[in-house]
């Protein structure tokens, strides 16, 4: 007996928070990777359709969004806007789901105090481990593109070393 067998799995998805210069080139390398991506900021200046053509633009806090657009297993979300009043609810929610990645951009010394003031909120330290920061593989990269790169590589990484059962990064 011959039987047909078609899985059908929800997309992988990418959730960008903060619609800065590194979301733009980001967003076509994730697209272009097989990820439905969508684009978070809650200053709508920064969120065109110019900047972002043919993607979902969600205009609200972070928080709030992510409540709404639920990430799951195989949901990424990076924290790009180097704003705390914008990424620290942003990581706060992503941290709370079963998101396979959460990455944040900022430097070593940004991130330690991202990391001192999300615990102040409660946030505990098994969950901080959870955050690619600074994200992004180290490469050396400094434009928005060179930055882009190193963060679909350590996202591609990440989700292929989990369908492995390899131990993440």
């Amino acid at each position: 007996m011959d039987v047909f067998v078609r899985p059908f799995v929800d997309p992988w998805r990418l959730l960008i928070v903060g619609a800065v210069h590194i979301a733009q080139p980001l967003s076509t390398m994730a697209s272009l990777a097989g990820f439905q991506v969508t684009i978070i900021d809650p200053r709508a200046a920064y969120l065109t359709p110019e900047r972002f053509p043919d993607l979902p633009l969600v205009n609200d806090w972070p928080d709030v969004a992510l409540a709404e657009l639920k990430p799951e297993e195989r949901t990424a979300v990076v924290v790009l806007s180097h704003d705390h009043k914008i990424d620290d609810p942003a990581l706060q929610a992503a941290l709370l789901s079963p998101a396979f990645y959460i990455g944040a951009l900022g430097s070593r010394r940004n991130h330690n105090r991202r990391v001192e003031r999300l615990l102040q909120e409660g946030v505990t330290a098994d969950q901080v481990k959870r955050i690619h920061a600074p994200i992004g593989l180290d490469i050396g990269g400094s434009s928005a593109g060179e930055i882009a790169v190193s963060v679909i590589a350590q996202l591609i990484s990440t989700r292929n070393k989990r369908l492995s059962g390899e131990p993440a990064d």
